[in-house]
């Protein structure tokens, strides 16, 4: 069975090797905004305990460890560590698919537009195009699943 993969285009300066925003499609932007919507515990088991930053994993793993005795009648631990995820939208996503958007580094998303380019490279204090380098990437589930770790590795 074929893995499907998203591609994103990465604007970086190549001085400071710094990815300055990614060209994303529908698919992408559709995938950050549905992470908006999983329950915590959902999220914190999708990226695996032991990846998870500060302490939220050793609270998943508590809880895994405590007994059901200690939970309310009729709640249980299955119902923090397996809760139930919201309905999606239906098979049109939550953005339209003829825009194509900017991601920034902090993951915040704008329409992409050439007025925001260049609005984006003036706040970058990019004095010339040429010390800029496209790079086109494939994002896998591997890669998706670890976000923030890969979005850090592409930075450097």
């Amino acid at each position: 069975m074929a893995t499907r993969k998203v591609t994103l285009k990465l604007l970086i300066n190549k001085k400071t090797k710094k990815v300055l925003f990614a060209e994303a499609g529908k698919d992408f932007v559709d995938f950050l905004f549905t992470l908006l919507s999983f329950p915590l515990g959902t999220v914190i088991k999708l990226l695996s305990k032991n990846k998870m930053v500060g302490c939220l994993g050793n609270l998943y793993e508590s809880i895994e460890e405590l007994s059901d005795t200690f939970f309310q009648p009729n709640l249980g631990k299955a119902t923090v560590l397996n809760p139930k995820l919201p309905s999606r939208p239906s098979e049109g996503g939550f953005v339209k698919g003829v825009i194509t958007y900017m991601v920034m580094d902090n993951l915040e998303v704008k329409p992409m537009s050439t007025i925001t380019s260049i609005t984006m490279l003036n706040k970058f204090n990019i004095q010339e195009v040429g010390a800029l380098e496209e790079k086109v990437i494939e994002l896998g589930v591997d890669e998706v699943a670890h976000l923030s770790v890969f979005w850090t590795e592409v930075r450097s």
